[in-house]
């Protein structure tokens, strides 16, 4: 049995779906990049487990990373992210519009080289939220909309409480994202987590689905780009440090005039949609498995990489309710 009142519409809603544990190594985050290391191949074997059950593909698709800057101060911060993949053993290559040209498709002629991460990839993660219902319907897993207010635990089964009324099973398993934890857990729970809102804009126009995920530095700012098939491309980034959903129009034009910088073709594209979402930070921005109770695990602390972690840390859910039941 899943609770949830708007499945899928959480910080998943917003996702790009990169899957790069290469591309998004940072310092001192060393434990989060080994945790992450084989996501890919996590994907691949959770899109087979899935197609079993439902005869329907998730498409993970390996292209790399290609990371570049706009101008001198942006090069160093690539720079700075090589010696951090150096420092963690993650083979970084460096190529140029002479040795690579394809890579750099779309991209201004004022960028000429740049770092590339092989191994990582992406999902489409409105695609696998699709087929992940379609799995949980064929399973037979009953889905509850609505929101658990509280939780309680005995020697033999959990109770989890909504507005609708009591449900009780053998092991519970708290996934609540950015929001506070229900009554009963909230106050046995050691770990905490903030909201950290992120905003990606949708858009038609740009298909770069054959080339290495676009990230770069522009003047500092954080920006990427994970183009689909047939031209559809995803593009941010924005990390606010607060806790209410809504889209301010100078954060929008930010993204925008960011993204016209390092790709110039895209100001013929056409602006789809723009979406957003909140972030489940913990203090030291690693992912964890809180055993509350006896019957009782906290999954959250996902940060960036909730996408990239989600079929590992499923697992880590499922061997703990299977050490349980």
């Amino acid at each position: 049995m899943m609770f949830d009142p708007a499945p899928g519409r959480g910080a998943t809603w917003a996702a790009a779906g990169m899957i790069a544990p290469q591309g998004e190594v940072a310092p001192g985050e060393i434990e989060n990049y080994q945790r992450q290391r084989n996501a890919v191949a996590s994907w691949r074997e959770l899109a087979q487990e899935l197609f079993d059950v439902t005869n329907r593909h998730v498409s993970v698709i390996q292209t790399g990373t290609l990371f570049v800057g706009l101008d001198g101060g942006d090069r160093q911060l690539v720079d700075q992210v090589a010696h951090v993949a150096d420092d963690f053993g993650v083979s970084a290559l460096r190529v140029s519009r002479d040795t690579h040209d394809s890579f750099f498709q779309d991209v201004t002629p004022r960028i000429g080289e740049g770092l590339y991460f092989e191994d990582d990839g992406w999902v489409n993660p409105d695609e696998a939220l699709s087929v992940l219902s379609s799995a949980n319907e064929k399973l037979g897993v009953t889905v509850v909309r609505e929101t658990v207010t509280s939780v309680t635990v005995d020697e033999h089964r959990v109770v989890a409480v909504t507005d609708g009324g009591a449900f009780n099973g053998d092991v519970g398993i708290l996934a609540t994202g950015a929001q506070p934890l229900p009554l009963g857990a909230a106050q046995r729970a050691e770990h905490a987590v903030r909201p950290v809102r992120g905003m990606t804009l949708r858009v038609e126009g740009l298909d770069r689905s054959d080339q290495p995920t676009l990230r770069a530095f522009v003047r500092g700012r954080s920006w990427y780009s994970v183009s689909r098939p047939t031209g559809y491309c995803v593009i941010g980034a924005s990390s606010d440090e607060q806790g209410t959903l809504g889209v301010e129009l100078g954060e929008a034009q930010r993204i925008l005039r960011d993204s016209l910088d390092i790709v110039p073709s895209l100001e013929s594209a056409t602006l789809v949609e723009i979406r957003e979402g909140l972030r489940p930070a913990s203090k030291d921005l690693e992912p964890f498995l809180e055993v509350i109770d006896e019957r009782w695990a906290w999954l959250s602390g996902h940060y960036r990489h909730g996408v990239t972690l989600a079929p590992t840390s499923s697992r880590e859910a499922a061997e703990f309710a299977r050490s349980i039941v």
